[in-house]
């Protein structure tokens, strides 16, 4: 299907004043549309005109689709991707001096990255038609995979020397699972390891949902087991906020086991840690916080792990957080901060924050 720039912000006008909406200009840069998943990208100039085309309550862009008959459409800002462009290339400076200190086999997933890096930052609208380049289709589409999964492991199992090149940091969620996806796709022949310290953290559902994903992609998948009631009771005491400290223990928990068993590379869903600070060398071992370096936003690894079976949860943080929230109210302050700051990094949309803050209140 051919979609003229004109004719569709004719058609946009249109369905505004059917609304009843204001009739007002319509901005339109670019438009891609994919004939094989039915999705089409209008790309605006800046945030007034991409509001213009999403319309209140999202009724323009919803009749839009129904009137195109396309699968999806998504609008995006060209000065929303401004910034992400500048930390890929960052990312991209350091990640090719980061090469240069590796050989083969090891070196040959970072190059992977660096050309998937390159080709987002000529492309950076849509992920998934550049992950089709490495079997994503393919992958998101086949039976599981048959990954095994040590549910009863110590603090430190044994896994097998020299077999994994990367371990994964799987908590379940859509960052981590989405990380454990493109790990997969480029080559880092990952471990996928997940820190339980109790279903208060890890409830049962999460913990499902690593291992339904472990196995799809035919990954390994073990368990560390970790002590945190001194934390959730001073947590639930309300003497401190737990989200810093759980993570910080969770990394830590994780990154000793990566240095035990001598892996060189662990994998992070963070999504803050952009630019050069996406790579973290650590002793031996390099940290990869993968959804940073390529500018991910909320939006996109929920997109990818959504492909394998991976929903988005829509509250806030683990069970924890919210028996502190209802018991230590003043604690919601801290976490509504935390939401804040993943606002004005650009990885959550402001209505996805709203959604969030008003969860906890």
């Amino acid at each position: 299907m051919k979609i003229e720039k004109q004719e569709l912000m004719s058609l946009i006008s249109r369905i505004r004043r059917d609304i009843g909406h204001k009739d007002v200009e319509i901005g339109i840069s670019n438009i891609f549309f994919e004939e094989e998943t039915g999705n089409l990208l209008i790309l605006t100039p800046d945030r007034p005109e991409k509001s213009v085309i999403i319309g209140k309550g999202g009724w323009v862009v919803g009749r839009l689709r129904e009137e195109l008959g396309v699968d999806s459409i998504h609008v995006e800002a060209y000065s929303d991707i401004i910034v992400p462009l500048y930390r890929m290339k960052l990312s991209l400076a350091k990640l090719k001096e980061i090469i240069t200190e590796y050989s083969y086999p090891e070196n040959e997933p970072l190059f992977n990255l660096a050309n998937l890096l390159e080709d987002r930052i000529k492309n950076p609208y849509n992920i998934e038609s550049l992950l089709r380049k490495f079997n994503y289709t393919k992958l998101t589409t086949d039976e599981s995979q048959g990954g095994e999964v040590n549910k009863n492991s110590e603090n430190n199992p044994e896994i097998e020397q020299d077999k994994f090149r990367t371990v994964v940091a799987l908590s379940g969620g859509v960052d981590s699972s989405a990380s454990l996806i493109i790990a997969k796709i480029l080559g880092f022949n990952p471990l996928a390891v997940t820190v339980n310290p109790g279903n208060i953290i890890l409830p049962s559902y999460f913990q499902k949902s690593a291992e339904n994903l472990a196995g799809k992609l035919g990954v390994e998948h073990i368990y560390l087991d970790v002590d945190m009631q001194e934390l959730i009771d001073g947590s639930l005491e309300g003497r401190f906020h737990p989200c810093g400290r759980c993570s910080g223990t969770i990394e830590q928990t994780i990154m000793d086991f990566t240095r035990k068993n001598m892996i060189p590379f662990v994998i992070y869903g963070d999504l803050l840690s952009t630019g050069t600070n996406s790579f973290q060398k650590e002793g031996e071992v390099l940290r990869i916080n993968l959804p940073a370096v390529l500018s991910f936003k909320k939006g996109d690894v929920k997109d990818i792990a959504n492909k394998c079976g991976v929903k988005k949860r829509h509250s806030y943080g683990c069970p924890l957080i919210e028996v502190v929230h209802k018991k230590q109210p003043h604690m919601r302050r801290f976490s509504i901060q935390r939401v804040l700051r993943e606002t004005r990094a650009g990885v959550l949309e402001p209505g996805e924050a709203l959604d969030q803050i008003t969860g906890m209140l």
